[in-house]
């Protein structure tokens, strides 16, 4: 297990010895989509990926929903037989909560594809194109090779496609191939394969840097599992397959972790159990003294990594929480006493430690955090818990473990939970965010009543529309809220970039900082011009409004509403026209219009702007005014003792 451990993907469990029973029976349900889900988060071969993919198939010919997996139609192209991965890419897709349509091209017709307007890509309304190519597609093999002319042609590729199909592109990097030319030099040699695909990469990057479009590292792929184990020459020349067939699984895992970070679907909390598995041996009976964890010593150096890849995901984002079965006083103190511990309570969000089922104490953290259960990880050496953990929690990712804890980091950075596709200031701080959050958790229990505890949080709200700065951020938040999300609608990063400069539509971005410190960008609205009645009275329709579940009941809903009036009415629109679209997991904002005082018009809530605002009930940031032209918006703040002028009377 350890030697193949990615190509085996061990660290999913093994497929259930029924799973073609299990297969047909979940095609026969109403809602498949779960059963689906549930079936690919084994470690699937090329045949049962293929069953997945075909079932996929016949249950979109019958029209079935796969809720609540997202639909995503990809667009394949490449040099190599791309149609014999397909199947796999669709099965895999499944595991990382993504219901996957391909669009693929007969072999060797890719340029017509890529240059013609009218082309089954550039018509098929692609979420995103996988520029699926490997070195021997671009000019690195030649004589006089230039990574440069080949980086062009991509590009050339990516502006085509986006130009004819307005799609995001998925770039691979080149994995080189293990034949050397000039031995260890060919690193150093301009006229080395090796020089000239490691030139490539290295300018790709660059090159991708600010674009919307989205880097596949294949070339670190490649060399985590060994390139002679990548490149198959007979495989290729037999049936021009790019890779090895035995790494069509991981290779189309890693497309899937991408298309669920698109989609929002990458994990966010990490649930560490404790006794041997962040430290050797069991606390309660062994006592501080007797766990293993020192350095220098074989195994204590085993747990001191798992520490070290779970202080590294907090490092970028990744909020950490306990589940242990234990006492929590002499839980804590390994945490608080061991001099060897690399992990500290502070590092920690929630801590759960008693004698409570582990799935309940999971509930009890995704509660206190407000998030959802399929933004958890749960780790623990015991296959009894982790066994327990999926069958009464199916949404929380529980990886496999070897029996070698010396694999148990490995494995866990191995499966690829917490996919990334940028990283910014605002994740980095996010683990902070949500341990403050929880702070303000207790606060509340011990606060008197609700307005003593607003006003102990003394909160202040910015505003400002969609720019450069925050585009990011905004991207992930569209892709990634789900239960606090009144359609779900999902935009790439290029689609928000052209609303920025879209005069017509009105965007806003909120943040929320309070005495604990910045809770970062945690709303975004969308609102566009729509003719409702005959009569012609201008309206805004609020085509998204998500807002992250760590702010509830901090009265943001009624101050963004408030922002929503004050501007439609400088705009001279009469009316807001909001609609309420069941995904399955937004029900918690079923009544969100009806409670903010719209009036239900068949399908949609309206609400006359012309009614009088709510007071505001916090110190108000205002950026730049968003009924000045784009470039003449100036910084002003407000705040309750200074409204603008329009609501002074209100605010009075």
């Amino acid at each position: 297990m350890i030697s193949n451990l990615f190509e085996s993907l061990a660290w999913l469990p093994r497929p259930p010895a029924d799973f073609r029973q299990r297969l047909r029976d979940a095609m026969e349900l109403d809602a498949p989509g779960p059963a689906l889900h549930a079936l690919a988060t084994h470690a699937l071969d090329a045949a049962n990926l293929r069953r997945l993919s075909a079932a996929v198939a016949a249950l979109a010919a019958r029209g079935t929903s796969l809720a609540p997996l997202a639909p995503f139609r990809l667009g394949v192209l490449g040099n190599g037989t791309l149609d014999l991965i397909v199947p796999a890419l669709v099965g895999s897709a499944l595991r990382h909560g993504v219901a996957l349509q391909c669009v693929t091209v007969p072999y060797g017709l890719y340029p017509r594809e890529i240059l013609d307007p009218q082309s089954a890509i550039n018509r098929a309304g692609c979420d995103a194109v996988l520029l699926a190519f490997d070195a021997r597609a671009l000019p690195l093999q030649a004589a006089d090779a230039s990574p440069a002319q080949a980086l062009d042609m991509i590009d050339g590729f990516r502006d085509n496609l986006r130009r004819h199909g307005g799609t995001t592109c998925i770039v691979q990097t080149l994995a080189a191939f293990p034949e050397a030319l000039f031995g260890s030099a060919d690193r150093r040699i301009a006229a080395a394969p090796r020089y000239l695909v490691d030139a490539f990469n290295r300018d790709l990057v660059a090159r991708l840097e600010g674009s919307p479009d989205i880097l596949f590292d294949v070339a670190g792929l490649a060399e985590t599992v060994g390139l002679a184990r990548w490149h198959c020459p007979a495989q290729w020349n037999v049936a021009k397959l790019p890779f090895a067939d035995a790494c069509v699984p991981l290779y189309a895992d890693h497309v899937g972790r991408l298309l669920g970070a698109m989609r929002g679907k990458s994990r966010r909390c990490l649930v560490l159990d404790l006794d041997n598995t962040v430290w050797g041996g069991v606390i309660g009976d062994d006592g501080l003294e007797g766990i293993e964890i020192a350095e220098g010593h074989a195994v204590g150096e085993a747990f001191r990594a798992v520490q070290r890849l779970a202080l590294d995901l907090r490092g970028r984002g990744i909020v950490l929480a306990v589940s242990s079965k234990n006492d929590d006083a002499v839980a804590r103190r390994a945490f608080r006493d061991h001099p060897e511990m690399l992990l500290r309570e502070n590092h920690l969000a929630v801590f759960q430690a008693n004698w409570n089922d582990k799935a309940s104490n999971i509930k009890a953290i995704a509660e206190e955090l407000s998030l959802g259960l399929e933004s958890f990880v749960f780790l623990d050496d015991n296959p009894v818990e982790r066994g327990i953990v999926r069958r009464l929690l199916p949404e929380v990712a529980v990886p496999e473990l070897p029996d070698d804890p010396a694999y148990y980091a490995r494995t866990l950075a191995a499966a690829g939970y917490f996919e990334s596709l940028a990283f910014s200031e605002e994740d980095r701080r996010r683990a902070e965010f949500y341990q403050r959050n929880a702070e303000r958790v207790a606060l509340k229990q011990s606060a008197g009543d609700l307005g003593a505890y607003y006003a102990s949080l003394g909160m202040e709200i910015h505003f400002a529309p969609f720019d450069a700065m925050g585009r990011a951020r905004i991207v992930q938040l569209i892709n990634k809220s789900n239960q606090f999300n009144l359609t779900t609608r999902r935009y790439s990063e290029a689609e928000v970039a052209a609303l920025e400069q879209d005069r017509e539509a009105f965007t806003l971005q909120v943040r929320l900082t309070d005495v604990f410190g910045d809770n970062g960008m945690i709303s975004v609205v969308i609102c566009r011009p729509e003719q409702l009645h005959a009569a012609g009275s201008r309206t805004w329709a609020i085509d998204t409004w998500l807002m992250s579940c760590r702010v509830l009941g901090r009265s943001v809903e009624q101050m963004v509403l408030r922002e929503l009036v004050l501007a439609a009415r400088r705009r001279g629109i009469e009316r807001l026209v909001g609609r309420y679209i069941p995904s399955g997991r937004n029900t918690m904002v079923a009544d969100h219009y009806a409670t903010l005082g719209f009036s239900r018009d068949g399908e949609a809530w309206v609400l006359d702007v012309a009614s009088p605002e709510s007071a505001p009930t916090m110190k108000i940031v205002r950026a730049p005014t968003f009924d000045c032209p784009l470039e003449t918006r100036s910084l002003e703040t407000r705040s309750l003792e200074d409204p603008p002028p329009e609501d002074r009377a209100t605010a009075a």
